[in-house]
């Protein structure tokens, strides 16, 4: 048992700490938000993660889990303090690191014993070293900077952490290196690797590790653009190359491109590192511009399709960036807003999740439902941007009844073609032929 403090409760630092205290640590998370965290104290779950709300509850009746706007008691008797703040993308693409080297320098003032501070928000290659020059500002006590980054999916954080594939920890100090092997041993007890490098190699491995599957994701969608140029079938196609075991069959599913907090920012911010040091990544520049036009692919489908757009209808379902979470950050969906939008088209949207959230964005400019098939009433088309399971194997039936015309645009390849062709819809999805 270790006591842990963990400075920022975003998606990253709750999940952190709630599956900390879940493996008998006593955890104690800050944030500057009072209202945030009240709210945790009262057992509520300020993001929707799956399964988090049964361990959070479980770790607050135990003890094991408290919160606090205060840093200093936080931190007090915490052997490892972990950084979960935010590193949103400047101007340029830059990580900011302002909220992190903040509150370094405020922790070198405050710890009056040795303490472990671990970076764990995805920082650029050489920001350990940065954070120790602002902790030893203030500091007076010996104390280690460890990188340790998050290889956690939105969706399914919960079990990334407790089952992870490996953990990966920058240190050079043997002490700091004990420490964190003791903390992750409950984690890999069926023998997944716990991998000890420098601090600039686990700082790297973040970024390398996101870019690649950005890149793997984009080419697989330019492969389902050129699918639809030659007629080919690009889920043959996906088949095809996954069974080989050097690519494997994740990461290769087509759409409307990525979103989210991790792959748009990190591939932007590894870029700028690059200009940084006179390098150009010039693959993963490709992949932003890519992913960039990938985003907006359904509407130059229904203009090819109905022309002008002016004064339609479409229901959308789907707006969070994937399913099983409510974060819309980066979201394929309010770029296909924006644009249909600007064309002087309605947008009737449903997400089981993420509306909420929408709502706060661009508040009234669209409308939104509390059913799925309500979206649908005198709609021109239907829109999906989101693959929820629940639009997987929807009422066909009903959703003809209600749209004005069979007509649906999938950004996400859930409908089988033969299904859709016997159906009587007109079908566009993303690397496959038309239907109707």
């Amino acid at each position: 048992m270790k006591n842990i403090a963990v400075v920022g409760t975003g998606y990253v630092g709750l999940v952190t700490g709630t599956c900390f205290a879940e493996n008998g640590n006593n955890v104690i998370c800050v944030d500057i938000d009072e209202e945030k965290v009240n709210q945790m104290k009262n057992g509520e779950v300020p993001i929707y993660e799956p399964h988090l709300d049964v361990l959070f509850e479980r770790n607050i009746k135990e003890n094991r889990l408290r919160f606090t706007t205060d840093l200093a008691e936080a931190i007090e008797n915490a052997e490892i303090i972990f950084l979960a703040l935010p590193t949103p993308p400047g101007e340029d693409g830059s990580a900011d690191l302002s909220y992190v080297l903040g509150v370094a320098e405020q922790l070198g003032g405050m710890i009056k014993e040795y303490k472990v501070i671990v970076d764990k928000s995805t920082v650029p290659v050489g920001t350990a070293e940065k954070v120790t020059a602002a902790v030893a500002k203030n500091a007076t006590v010996d104390f280690d900077v460890v990188s340790n980054p998050e290889f956690l999916r939105e969706g399914f954080a919960v079990d990334d952490f407790l089952k992870p594939d490996r953990v990966v920890i920058g240190t050079e100090s043997d002490r700091a290196r004990k420490i964190m092997g003791d903390l992750y041993k409950p984690f890999v007890r069926q023998g997944n690797p716990v991998i000890f490098m420098d601090e600039k190699s686990a700082e790297l491995t973040k970024y390398a590790a996101n870019a690649f599957l950005a890149t793997k994701i984009t080419f697989m969608n330019e492969i389902a653009n050129f699918c639809e140029k030659v007629g080919a079938n690009v889920d043959h196609v996906r088949m095809g190359m996954g069974s080989d075991t050097r690519i494997g069959n994740r990461f290769l599913f087509p759409g409307i491109g990525f979103g989210g907090s991790c792959f748009p920012k990190d591939v932007s911010a590894l870029i700028r590192s690059g200009n940084q040091e006179d390098f150009d990544f010039e693959i993963i520049n490709s992949v932003l511009e890519v992913n960039e036009r990938q985003k907006v692919k359904l509407v130059e489908k229904l203009k090819h399709h109905f022309g002008s757009l002016k004064g339609m209808k479409f229901a959308l379902w789907g707006l969070a960036f994937k399913p099983e979470t409510d974060d819309i950050r980066e979201a394929p969906a309010l770029y296909i807003i924006r644009e249909l939008l600007n064309e002087g088209a309605e947008i009737v949207a449903y997400d089981p999740e993420a509306m909420a959230n929408v709502k706060k964005v661009i508040g009234d400019k669209i409308k939104y439902v509390d059913h799925q098939y309500d979206a649908l009433d005198g709609a021109d088309a239907l829109l999906i941007a989101t693959e929820w399971s629940v639009f997987r194997n929807p009422d066909f039936k009903t959703i003809e009844s209600k749209l004005k015309n069979k007509v649906i645009f999938d950004g996400r390849n859930l409908y089988d073609l033969d299904e859709m062709k016997n159906l009587g819809f007109y079908y566009e999805s993303i690397g496959r032929n038309k239907i109707g």
